[in-house]
């Protein structure tokens, strides 16, 4: 967990360390106008969105152990690479080719992590490893802030140190990756044969996980209704958490602080957006449910942007974007664990996570795009749609859930009348399997 939650939290510190660059004098020395900043982070979402679902069809072939760092040194060295930039076609060609080289991590990586825990351990680890990804809008404020002291150093400015230094650390810790990650439980040898078994057994997926055609489990994920369900539940958390990611130190500028305050006071409310999202995964695998807790962080959510879309206080306003980025954060987790619990067999679930993190990644395109400059300071057309894409979600979790539930009873009506009659209505080896609600 360490190891893969350290490069979870450089991959998202370099996918969003351009909203910091913005302050730094990214759009000055480029000479950005209009909406090409936008564009360019738009870009990264096409091109992880059309590479997400074939890459973590690859990981089925290629050792985990592997592929997330040779990915991991990839997308490192595309981020140096950002630092080098002279205008605006040069930053929308890395961009886009960022979203391909980290279009192979995290939907990797959770299918990864489903392949070791069993399904009501799953959040709590997920909520590790995801918490890293809200950290890194700490640590990405705190970095830009101290890194902004470098400006004028070799020639370059604060916003190309900012690309060039984490950029690195990403290679360094891929390679460090390289060394000491594992596969699956099967194959690792640090493990007895003993230890193996048991954590194979304690996983608690169906046991069509060893089983059947690559090909027919990839139609079944295609044609599945609870992939494409939740693939609304998801956008409708991706547009609110990229917005927030990428818009957060401007949006606190626009409180009157200024880009050195910004940058530091982006911090905390990520700092918080940690906390609940442990806690939360905590309570959900203990109880066993994980709608009403995706439910609560939307609400939570879109508290947040109601709040800063009016009239209230700055203050008022900047308490506002603690809960903007808890409630999004911690649902996103909550949502890819929850569909990851109901599909059954390894391909299925890894290709019906990936369409899933494919279809919430477009969010990031929508969420590129809504916080236009014209509309600065008070971004009623960016908070407005974010608000509308959580009233989405809040709709759609209680339908799928009720949905779940009207098939797990359907289950037990026809185990129970097996019983009575003596003979076998369901498959055995499918049963015992209930959906998670």
């Amino acid at each position: 967990m360490p190891i893969i939650a350290l490069m979870y939290l450089l991959c998202f510190l370099d996918r969003g360390n351009i909203g910091n660059a913005k302050l730094d004098g990214l759009m000055t020395q480029l000479k950005l106008d209009g909406n090409q900043y936008n564009i360019a982070l738009t870009l990264f979402f096409i091109s992880f969105s059309i590479f997400d679902c074939p890459a973590n069809y690859i990981i089925q072939f290629v050792p985990p152990s592997r592929w997330l760092p040779g990915t991991m040194i990839l997308w490192g060295l595309i981020m140096m690479l950002m630092g080098f930039v002279k205008n605006y076609p040069q930053l929308a060609g890395v961009r886009f080719c960022l979203g391909i080289a980290e279009s192979g991590y995290y939907a990797g990586i959770t299918y990864y992590l489903t392949m070791w825990y069993p399904k009501y351990m799953l959040q709590r680890r997920f909520a590790i490893f995801l918490g890293a990804a809200t950290s890194a809008g700490a640590f990405s404020g705190i970095l830009a802030y101290g890194i902004n002291f470098m400006n004028g150093d070799g020639g370059y400015q604060g916003w190309s140190w900012i690309f060039i230094l984490e950029g690195i650390a990403t290679v360094v810790v891929g390679c460090v990756a390289l060394l000491i990650m594992v596969d699956y439980p099967s194959t690792a040898k640090f493990l007895t044969p003993n230890e193996r078994q048991c954590i194979v057994q304690r996983r608690e997926f169906s046991e069509v996980d060893e089983e059947g055609d690559l090909a027919a489990q990839v139609r079944a994920a295609i044609t599945d209704w609870q992939v494409w369900a939740m693939c609304i539940v998801q956008l409708s958390i991706t547009v609110p958490l990229y917005g927030i990611t990428y818009f957060l130190p401007t949006i606190i500028n626009n409180f009157g602080y200024s880009t050195s305050a910004s940058q530091l006071l982006s911090a905390p409310p990520y700092v918080f957006g940690v906390i609940v999202l442990l806690v939360v995964a905590y309570f959900s695998d203990k109880t066993q449910l994980r709608s009403p807790f995706i439910f609560a962080t939307q609400a939570i959510a879109i508290l947040g942007f109601i709040i800063n879309i009016t009239d209230a206080p700055y203050g008022v306003k900047y308490f506002g974007t603690y809960l903007c980025v808890a409630g999004p954060y911690t649902g996103g987790a909550g949502s890819i664990i929850w569909l990851a619990n109901n599909l059954e067999g390894k391909c299925k679930r890894a290709i019906g996570m990936a369409i899933v993190i494919c279809m919430g990644n477009l969010g990031g395109a929508v969420a590129s795009n809504i916080f236009r400059s014209q509309d600065a300071p008070r971004y009623f057309l960016g908070l407005g749609i974010e608000i509308m894409f959580l009233a989405m979600g809040m709709i759609a979790v209680p339908i799928i859930a009720l949905t779940y539930r009207r098939i797990n009873a359907r289950k037990d009506t026809l185990e129970r009348q097996a019983e009575v009659d003596g003979g076998e209505v369901l498959d055995a080896k499918k049963g015992s399997f209930r959906y998670t609600l």
